[in-house]
C-alpha cells in the first residue's frame, strides 16, 4: 500500500496539471483510474494503451497532437525507453503509478509510485487513485476497477451501503462480485467496451466522464446505446468460448487456445479460475503469427511457472502478478510452451 505521504505526492501533481494527458492500460483498471483522476480534477484526456506488453513509442503522437503540461501513466508495468525519452524532451513532468511485481525505473526524473515496492502487496491502481482523488461519490468507479482486478477493498462495505441493489451481501471474493452481481456486469458492460473502435472508445469516454452513477450505464438511450451494443455483441461471443473452455477438463490444468478478431484471453482465464478454483487455468489467444497467454492460479502462483516456462524461447515475453500473469509469443514456440506448463504443473 502506498504510504500517506505518496498518496499526497499524487495529488499534489494533479492539482499542478492544467492540461495532462492519462494514458492507463486497456481494462477496467485502468480505465477507472483514469475516470477516477480525471473526475476529480475536471480536466485532462485519457488515451487507452492497446499495445503489449509496454507503452511504446507510437503513442507519442498523443502527447505531440494534445501538447500536455503533465502526462501520467496508470496501470501499466511497462516503458519504453524511447518514449519516456521523448517525453523528457519536451520537459514533461511523467508520474508513473503501477501495481505489477516489476523493478523501479532508474530514472530519478519520474515520479514513480509502485504499491507492491512499499509491502509486497499490490492493491489496483484504480484503489491507489480512488485514495487521491478521496470522492466520495465516485467509489463505485473504484470498486469496478478493484473487483475487475480480484481484490476486495477496504471500502466495499460503504459501496455495499449505498448501492446496496446493484451490490451482493458478504461476497466471498472480488470475483464472486464481479461475476454474480449487476456491479459486475457493468464491470463487463465497461471492459467489453474498451474493445471496440478508437471512435467509439473516446465517446464512451466522454460518457463515463460525465455519468452521475452505475445505473446511467443500464439505461439504454442515445448516450449508451453503442456500450450496450458492444457488450452484447461481445458477450455472444464470449459465452460460446466460456463454453469451449469448460470442456478442456484436466486433473491440475485447464488449458485452452482459440483464434479470431478477438482477444479475450485476460476475461476467459478471470471466469474461469474463479469456477475452477483448484486448476491452473492458461488461456492462449492465437493472432497471425503471435500467440498471447494469460495464466492464473488460487493456490499456486504462477509467475513463476509463467517465467520457467518462456526461458530460452525466442522473442517470448512474460511477467504480471504472482496469481495473474501474462506471455507473449510467437505461435510456432506455443506446443514448447504447452509442454513444458504440463510437466511444472503436475
Amino acid at each position: 500500500m502506498l504510504t500517506d505521504k505518496q498518496i499526497d505526492e499524487i495529488r499534489e501533481h494533479l492539482d499542478k496539471a492544467q492540461n495532462p494527458l492519462f494514458f492507463f492500460d486497456n481494462d477496467d483498471d485502468g480505465l477507472c483510474s483514469f475516470l477516477l483522476l480525471q473526475r476529480f480534477l475536471g480536466r485532462g484526456r485519457g488515451v487507452a494503451i492497446k499495445s503489449f506488453p509496454d507503452l511504446n513509442i507510437s503513442y507519442y503522437r498523443k502527447v505531440a497532437e494534445l501538447k500536455p503540461d503533465y502526462v501520467f501513466i496508470l496501470d501499466k508495468p511497462i516503458v519504453s525507453k524511447e518514449f519516456l525519452d521523448k517525453i523528457k524532451q519536451d520537459n514533461l513532468p511523467i508520474v508513473w503509478v503501477d501495481h505489477h511485481m516489476v523493478d523501479k525505473p532508474e530514472d530519478k526524473d519520474i515520479h514513480y509510485y509502485n504499491s507492491y515496492h512499499n509491502d509486497k502487496n499490490n492493491e489496483p491502481v484504480s484503489y491507489i487513485c480512488y485514495k487521491a482523488a478521496n470522492k466520495k461519490e465516485d467509489i463505485w468507479l473504484a470498486i469496478i476497477g478493484c473487483i475487475s482486478d480480484c481484490y476486495l477493498p477496504d471500502f466495499f462495505e460503504e459501496f455495499n451501503g449505498k448501492y446496496s441493489e446493484l451490490s451482493k451481501k458478504n461476497p466471498k471474493s472480488a470475483f464472486d462480485l464481479l461475476y454474480t452481481s449487476e456491479i459486475g456486469k457493468i464491470a463487463r458492460i465497461l471492459d467489453f467496451s474498451l474493445k471496440d473502435t478508437t471512435t467509439n472508445v473516446v465517446n464512451m469516454l466522454r460518457f463515463m466522464i460525465r455519468a452521475k452513477g452505475p445505473v446511467d450505464i443500464l439505461e439504454e438511450n442515445s448516450k449508451t446505446r453503442q456500450i450496450l451494443r458492444r457488450y452484447e455483441q461481445i458477450n455472444e461471443k464470449y459465452q460460446e468460448l466460456m463454453e469451449k473452455a469448460r470442456k478442456q477438463r484436466g486433473d491440475k490444468l485447464l488449458y485452452f487456445q482459440y483464434g479470431g478478431p478477438l482477444s479475450l484471453s485476460a476475461n476467459l482465464s478471470n471466469q474461469l479460475i474463479y469456477e475452477f478454483p483448484k486448476k491452473i487455468v492458461v488461456v492462449a489467444y492465437l493472432n497471425g503469427d503471435i500467440a498471447n497467454i494469460s495464466m492464473r492460479g488460487n493456490n499456486k502462483e504462477v509467475l513463476g511457472l509463467t517465467l520457467e516456462a518462456i526461458k530460452g524461447i525466442e522473442g517470448a515475453s512474460g511477467g504480471g502478478h504472482k496469481f495473474a500473469t501474462g506471455a507473449k509469443m510467437n505461435v510456432s514456440s506455443l506446443p514448447l510452451f504447452k509442454e513444458r506448463i504440463e510437466k511444472l504443473v503436475k
